[in-house]
């Protein structure tokens, strides 16, 4: 079982995004029972709390519901995964703040990495702006996601078998 983590920083935007569009993408490629998603935040704002609406309405325009409530990211994350994705680099440094020893570098990387049509190199916090932000950061996350399963798929084929 491949376990994937998806973070950003307040785990209602745009991890619980990724997450939800990967489940969308692993049901439809019948991979329910070799790969498993979920998403933090690296701060605790929003503990509890469902996926923002407006991220949740530019998803449903996909036929994707988001589905969740935010959690905190926790230093046994880097045990329980085996890839975690940072939706920015402040994510991604918050992220390895918690790995004083840098054991887990490795695991962690920048969700931008698997884009296959986007060429930039973080997903962009929606949260303050308008409805074409959500828009987008789902448009970008459907491709960065996309590249992922792939990803898992060919160059991680011991977690699959």
């Amino acid at each position: 079982m491949t376990k994937l983590l998806f973070v950003c920083l307040g785990n209602i935007c745009r991890s619980p995004s990724a997450e939800n569009i990967m489940n969308h993408l692993i049901k439809k490629a019948d991979l329910g029972d070799r790969i498993t998603c979920d998403s933090a935040g690296t701060a605790g704002y929003h503990i509890g709390s469902p996926p923002d609406s407006r991220m949740a309405m530019a998803a449903r325009k996909r036929d994707i519901e988001l589905l969740g409530a935010a959690r905190k990211f926790q230093r046994i994350d880097f045990e329980n995964f085996d890839l975690i994705l940072a939706m920015d680099r402040d994510n991604y440094r918050n992220i390895l703040a918690l790995d004083n020893a840098g054991k887990y570098k490795d695991k962690v990387r920048l969700m931008c990495d698997f884009c296959r049509i986007y060429d930039l190199k973080e997903v962009p916090d929606p949260y303050y702006g308008g409805p074409e932000g959500f828009d987008r950061v789902i448009d970008l996350l459907l491709d960065a996601c996309e590249g992922l399963l792939q990803y898992v798929i060919n160059d991680e084929p011991k977690t699959l078998t």
